[in-house]
């Protein structure tokens, strides 16, 4: 890899959206080079689900498998991480924890979100295993099991509606300092849904197996499953110098978690030349969204580099006909 080489769009990230958003432009004979620090969202999960095509993938095959697909077309990757982002179109300069330094045309943004979860003890450990946040990413795994919702955050009513499609025994654990609205407790629990109160004291397992849950009362819920909103931050440490900080992310009226504001068709953000996919985008994508997100992005990019290159060619055609009429 040639330091201080100049690529038409360099990408942030190397997860399904900036691997989705290199593969179009690659095709479009861009010169594309994705910097990833290797860290995606989903690692801790066996397995991807709702990927057309793909159902069941570890998240990390289905992530070298992209590589070896863009790299047929042109596309660079580098493993590394992104601490700096200067300069402006056509001149941008990204530099590297490793040091390395390259530039680019435009910049694709779509390295993620770290996800932030209560302070309850083992949950951690236990992340992207048995404890969930997303039905359709992992639901069907724990259909008809022992269900806990963990009421950290007013998300837990819409959670606890959608997992109780997959399983007649779900308790919602309300977190102390926590409240629900009354007519969403009123619907869940004419559907079945169970309630608790009390922040709990930490998860339980035998083993590599989940026990359940200690609840505030020292007695011990036994669950197959534990569901929790996270509070998903998208990484921009890098892009605070050139004016993007993270906006607040709303979902169902309800707002939580950190993305970065583009133009909904293009993915632009507030900085010409810099655009943003995939999750550090849109929180509730899960990872078919955000591939093709960033697809559509890479499209869109590729289209703007088009149009300023036929423009710039008119520049010089016009400017060639005058030197000639000289």
């Amino acid at each position: 890899m040639s330091e201080n080489k100049t690529f038409d769009v360099v990408v942030i990230g190397g997860g399904a959206a900036g691997l989705g958003g290199a593969m179009a432009l690659g095709r479009s004979k861009r010169s594309v080079l994705v910097i990833d620090a290797g860290k995606p969202r989903n690692v801790p999960a066996g397995h991807a689900h709702n990927y057309l095509g793909r159902e069941g993938v570890p998240p990390l095959e289905l992530l070298a498998d992209g590589r070896v697909e863009v790299a047929a077309y042109g596309v660079e990757v580098v493993a590394d991480r992104v601490v700096g982002l200067s300069g402006d179109v056509d001149a941008f300069l990204v530099t590297t924890e490793g040091g390395r330094r390259y530039g680019a045309r435009r910049v694709l943004v779509t390295a993620g979100v770290v996800d932030e979860l209560p302070n309850v003890p083992g949950l951690t450990e236990r992340w992207g295993i048995d404890v969930l946040h997303c039905p359709y990413c992992h639901g069907w795994e724990v259909r008809d099991r022992a269900i806990a919702v963990l009421g950290t955050t007013p998300m837990a009513g819409h959670q606890a509606l959608l997992f109780r499609q997959l399983s007649d025994d779900v308790v919602v654990v309300v977190h102390d300092g926590v409240e629900l609205p009354e007519d969403e407790m009123e619907r869940l629990g004419a559907i079945g849904v169970r309630f608790t109160r009390g922040t709990p004291r930490e998860v339980v397992t035998d083993g590599e197996k989940l026990v359940g849950l200690r609840l505030a009362d020292g007695s011990v819920l036994e669950r197959d499953a534990i569901v929790v909103a996270s509070k998903p931050h998208v990484r921009t440490d890098f892009l605070g110098p050139m004016g993007i900080e993270p906006t607040p992310f709303e979902m169902n009226g309800i707002a939580f978690g950190s993305v970065i504001a583009v133009q909904p068709a293009t993915g632009a953000t507030s900085v010409p030349g810099i655009f943003a996919a995939g999750n550090a985008t849109d929180i509730s994508m899960i990872l078919i969204a955000s591939a093709a997100h960033g697809t559509r992005v890479g499209a869109w990019i590729n289209a703007e580099l088009a149009n300023a290159d036929a423009a710039k060619a008119v520049r010089a055609h016009r400017d060639d006909s005058l030197e000639r009429s000289a």
